[in-house]
């Protein structure tokens, strides 16, 4: 373990970034809206200023007639979110790269923000936040939104991320950058204020922790590649979920696959570990982890949602997975 843990790695959607970049790097990718986002609801969500991000270019024609542009109704229509991240990471820092998991997730939060009201004034918790992108799309629309991660290192990325996108949305709720260890039991120590400066800055409150219990949408992004953070992240879901509102998760991984000696096959690592603890929606079976609550899930189609993030291809090897608590729990 402690091998794989100083092992070095790379998201494909930083190929063409600057190799051989050490520390953060700065990247702005734009969020196109399709056609049939009315133009109204796109007005209500983002500034003016961040739509108008491609300029219109005079020119001349051969008798010196000022030549006026036709305007695309395409060029107007985006806007680019500025996120700061690593090009690199060891295992334990994979918070501070943008992963395809994780722009999957921008599309979908995108896609509902602008054709559905059903995110609108909501509170939402997003678990394994790293960059804090989908989390801060949601923020546009959302009463308060809760970004947490884990290491001081992740969090500052995060909240650097929040303070560069500050003035994208015509309205931005309650956005907390807050520290949470999936290894601890829930609910987290609140701050007593007797921590350090970096450890009160992203400490709870008692009435954070309260809040957090109305809300309704969680989200999650690339946070299955470890069956030790599957089960720790299971049993966060197993504390919380009951809690407040009724909760349900929209959660999006990648599947990554290696040759497994055990199998003698090529598996994607964690993938049935995570599928473990989910029971489609009609599906019967008996769950092999009795002392675990089950959940109820369903494998979202990605056809049902346009590409809102231009800069990456979403490949074949994408989920996105909505599960709630099953309702036969007590």
């Amino acid at each position: 373990m402690d091998g794989e843990d100083s092992s070095e790695v790379m998201s494909e959607v930083h190929v063409g970034c600057p190799p051989h970049s050490s520390g953060p790097h700065i990247s702005r990718f734009t969020i196109s809206l399709p056609p049939e986002v009315e133009p109204s609801r796109y007005n209500e969500l983002f500034e003016a200023e961040a739509a108008a991000s491609v300029r219109e270019v005079l020119t001349l024609d051969d008798d010196g007639d000022l030549v006026l542009p036709r305007r695309s109704k395409q060029s107007t229509r985006c806007f680019n979110v500025t996120i700061q991240h690593n090009i690199t990471s060891l295992i334990p820092s994979v918070g501070l790269q943008v992963w395809k998991a994780e722009l999957v997730l921008a599309d979908f939060v995108m896609h509902k923000m602008c054709t559905s009201s059903d995110f609108n004034g909501i509170i939402s918790l997003e678990l394994g936040a790293g960059t804090g992108l989908a989390g801060i799309l949601l923020s546009g629309v959302a009463w308060t939104v809760f970004l947490t991660d884990h290491g001081n290192y992740i969090l500052d990325n995060c909240a650097k991320n929040v303070q560069l996108n500050s003035g994208v949305f015509s309205h931005q709720g309650s956005v907390h950058v807050r520290d949470l260890n999936w290894m601890n039991p829930w609910p987290p120590i609140f701050s007593l204020g007797n921590s350090s400066a970096s450890q009160e800055r992203y400490s709870w409150n008692s009435s954070e922790l309260k809040e957090v219990q109305r809300a309704s949408v969680l989200l999650a992004a690339d946070v299955i590649y470890s069956d030790d953070l599957t089960d720790a992240l299971f049993h966060t879901l197993k504390r919380l979920m009951p809690l407040g509102s009724k909760k349900v998760l929209y959660l999006a991984l990648e599947k990554r696959y290696n040759f497994s000696l055990n199998d003698l096959d090529v598996v994607a690592n964690g993938y049935s570990h995570f599928r473990s603890y989910i029971m489609e929606e009609g599906e019967h079976r008996r769950f092999e982890r009795e002392s675990f609550p089950a959940f109820v899930g369903k494998c979202i189609d990605l056809n049902e949602f346009p590409q809102y993030v231009r800069e990456y291809d979403r490949g074949n090897d994408v989920e996105l997975w909505q599960i709630k608590r099953s309702e036969n729990e007590s």
